[in-house]
């Protein structure tokens, strides 16, 4: 059996299809399913699935009953995939925040531990805050300054962890970059830009994007190192399935594809995909965002590549390219 957290997230749930195409059924599937407390119901999640999909799991377990379901049926879990957070960047109670990513997290790991069980978890790339000491995984995180509460929870956790003499067998951070793709439109106004896009072409034929404030950098020319869903998947299972070895050490891995672009060049993509001319509009960046903006990020993934990660990534253009004619034009169709 292998428990995902977070499986009706966004990375979550993709996991979790990936892992039924690959023959895999034996998920024990953790969320904030409200309704499981004192039912008998099986949570809904047929609107998350790609399009074409069928997401099947063993059980569902709300994430409040994980720590005593562990306990009475845990012993046949081959491995713990921990990406349940409160991930809301703007959310500011530090008692729940550091409770659902920190205390949890610590839960989850001290009972890997136990069981000999290997754990990985989502860090997040948040944790490197405004980007000017660099994105690299290689280095101390206790240099980096994150930007807002969700980066401070995941970076407290990572520095936790890497003092840690008792460990799961196999352990990994993930550091997500910018994913974009299928099962992401619940994410509401924190889903990508990718999404957003296509959902303003279809609404008024144009994108409308930041302008820039920052001298030399053009209206648009802000960059991301933007990472296709099913590359962070891959990589994610990887981290998994590959044992501790001389390169494949435990750590914090970045997952990104090591190539920023710019959003005008994200924008110029969605556009291409649907077939229509680039008309993007350029609007001022909200006051209170303009001293916490990110200018810049390119993920270093020299770490994932020496543990053997030898999938290819998806260019932004075939990943915006897949998003669209295999998701969401086909979730038009069908509305």
């Amino acid at each position: 059996m292998i428990v995902v957290t977070g499986a009706s997230g966004f990375i979550g749930s993709n996991v979790v299809a990936t892992l039924n195409r690959r023959g895999c059924e034996a998920v024990i599937a953790v969320d904030d399913y409200p309704r499981l407390r004192g039912t008998n119901d099986q949570p809904t999640v047929a609107s998350l699935p790609r399009y074409g999909d069928r997401m099947s799991v063993l059980q569902y377990v709300d994430f409040h009953d994980l720590p005593g379901w562990l306990d009475s049926h845990g012993y046949d879990v081959q491995s713990v995939i921990h990406l349940g957070a409160c991930s809301d960047t703007t959310v500011t109670d530090r008692e729940f925040v550091m409770s659902v990513n920190y205390e949890y997290t610590r839960m989850l790991w001290n009972w890997c531990c136990d069981r000999q069980c290997p754990l990985v978890y989502a860090s997040s790339a948040a944790t490197y805050g405004d980007g000017e000491l660099g994105y690299d995984d290689a280095c101390d995180p206790a240099c980096y300054r994150p930007l807002n509460l969700y980066g401070e929870s995941k970076q407290r956790f990572d520095l936790w962890a890497l003092e840690q003499s008792h460990t799961p067998p196999r352990w990994a951070g993930v550091k997500y970059f910018n994913v974009y793709g299928p099962r992401e439109s619940h994410k509401g106004r924190m889903a990508s830009v990718a999404f957003h896009s296509y959902g303003q072409i279809q609404q008024s034929g144009q994108v409308r994007l930041f302008e820039s404030h920052r001298e030399g950098i053009p209206d648009g020319g802000q960059q991301r190192d933007f990472v296709f869903v099913d590359d962070a998947v891959a990589a994610t299972l990887h981290l998994v399935e590959t044992p501790v070895g001389p390169n494949a050490k435990n750590g914090l891995y970045n997952v990104g594809t090591g190539t920023a672009r710019t959003f005008a060049d994200l924008a110029r993509a969605v556009f291409a995909a649907m077939h229509r001319t680039p008309q993007i509009q350029y609007i001022p960046m909200p006051e209170d965002l303009r001293s916490r903006y990110q200018y810049f990020t390119q993920a270093s993934i020299g770490k994932l590549l020496a543990a053997g990660f030898r999938e290819p990534f998806h260019s932004l253009e075939d990943g915006v390219r897949r998003y669209i004619h295999e998701d969401l034009q086909q979730r038009a169709s069908v509305a």
